[in-house]
């Protein structure tokens, strides 16, 4: 169900996650809690909000979303195969 490499939809998760609080992609690893960091709920949100608009999918309320790993392995899981 992917239209792009694990590595790359990886990577910009993180990008977007770092942009959120302006944190160093290198210090976002798969197992970084995002509390550790400083995130609220508003955050948050606005992580899911811009992974929803650049990888064309919807994170619903009740996903359990806790590390960087969660955002990565939702993304991963679900965006959309491109039509062959």
């Amino acid at each position: 169900m992917r239209t792009q490499p694990a590595s790359a939809i990886q990577n910009e998760v993180i990008k977007i996650i770092s942009r959120t609080k302006e944190i160093k992609p290198s210090r976002l690893h798969t197992n970084a809690n995002l509390s550790k960091f400083g995130f609220d709920t508003v955050d948050v949100v606005d992580i899911i909000l811009e992974l929803e608009k650049n990888f064309h999918i919807v994170i619903p309320d009740e996903v359990k979303i806790d590390t960087v790993g969660d955002f990565v392995n939702y993304v991963s899981s679900h965006t959309p195969e491109p039509a062959s």
